[in-house]
């Protein structure tokens, strides 16, 4: 079980990345270290800081959101974060948001996100192969010769060349965009993958996998847990409950909230919907209190270290390939104990 460190730093209204925390976790053997955004900071930019004050651990977005940036300007990032980093260390998931950002923050057409990611991909391709960059599809005809087109566009080809290769992986929940990333992406980011993760999302990767003549090697699933030490788990689940009814509730529309069909795919239907009925009807409270402990108990590592010692192998037989740990130094030492990879970094030191 490879481990990942996850950083939050997109929810704050200032930003101070934990180097220190970055460092301990790469000497520790964890395998990469991931940022995220939404309507703050970006994702990209804490990874070229990163690649300055790190030797080894992959740098990985999860997520960057594909209406932000054209695809030419993500594999441009990409591209020079890794030439910053030297080579082999770059990470780019990509995710398509929601309809109340891309369209109310972006100001882009929701659309047909399935399609663009598959255009998006493709695109991003090119660019680090230094191809002649042209795509044929509807989202991001290249050259372009659209409205307002001069008609001199030409199909470029990248100035920089890769310093190594750059991994693309998606962020997926529902079956069209799981599959899709079996198809074209080198990983995939599931959003509710529980206990019963393998199941859920089995048949969709196979029928990617298939389409691409079968599942390639190294190809990775990596998941979250969090990692909370304490004595009172009553405690620690009501410090959890806000944000989690905020996202399920509130993050996203009546047809479109991924947060709150990925708890629905982790067993939970009925308290997603009630959830969300009671935060869009403004009784916020009531929403809260809504979110089951059982589901904080099951998508996290909480209570004591002898309680954690005894859930972590569990988490091992979930159909992962790594896991992205969000946790303090206590918390990423003891996995990194667990999964072994602290045996394993100390041995290769």
């Amino acid at each position: 079980m490879k481990l990942a460190l996850g950083l939050d730093l997109y929810r704050g209204a200032t930003m101070e990345v934990p180097v220190e925390q970055v460092r301990r976790a790469e000497e520790l053997g964890y395998h990469s270290v991931w940022t995220a955004e939404a309507y703050g900071s970006d994702a990209l930019s804490p990874l070229a800081y990163l690649a300055a004050m790190t030797r080894r651990i992959k740098l990985g977005t999860g997520v960057v959101q594909i209406a932000a940036r054209t695809p030419a300007a993500t594999a441009m990032h990409a591209l020079t974060i890794d030439a910053l980093a030297g080579g082999d260390r770059v990470i780019i998931g990509l995710g398509v948001s929601g309809p109340q950002i891309v369209e109310g923050w972006y100001g882009q057409p929701w659309g047909s996100p399935n399609r663009r990611l598959r255009e998006y991909v493709s695109i991003m391709r090119k660019v680090f192969a230094r191809e002649p960059l042209t795509n044929d599809g509807p989202e991001y005809p290249l050259p372009y010769t659209g409205p307002g087109a001069t008609g001199q566009g030409k199909p470029l080809r990248s100035i920089l060349h890769p310093a190594g290769e750059v991994e693309i992986w998606l962020a997926a929940g529902g079956p069209r965009n799981t599959e899709l990333c079996a198809e074209v992406a080198d990983g995939l980011l599931p959003m509710g993958w529980g206990a019963e993760g393998p199941d859920a999302y089995g048949p969709s990767l196979e029928k990617g996998f298939t389409a691409r003549g079968g599942r390639p090697e190294g190809f990775e699933v990596f998941g979250g847990v969090s990692v909370h030490f304490t004595d009172d788990l009553r405690a620690a689940f009501d410090a959890q409950k806000p944000l989690t009814a905020m996202y399920v509730g509130g993050m996203g529309s009546a047809t479109h909230n991924y947060h709150r069909e990925a708890m629905a795919r982790r067993g939970f239907p009925e308290a997603a919907a009630r959830i969300h009925e009671l935060w869009m009807a403004g009784r916020k409270d009531e929403a809260v209190q809504a979110v089951p402990d059982e589901y904080l108990d099951e998508g996290g590592l909480y209570g004591s270290e002898q309680r954690i010692r005894e859930r972590w192998e569990p988490w091992t037989r979930r159909g992962l390939t790594g896991l992205i740990v969000r946790a303090d130094e206590r918390g990423i030492e003891l996995l990194a104990e667990l999964a072994g990879t602290r045996d394993s970094a100390e041995a290769g030191s």
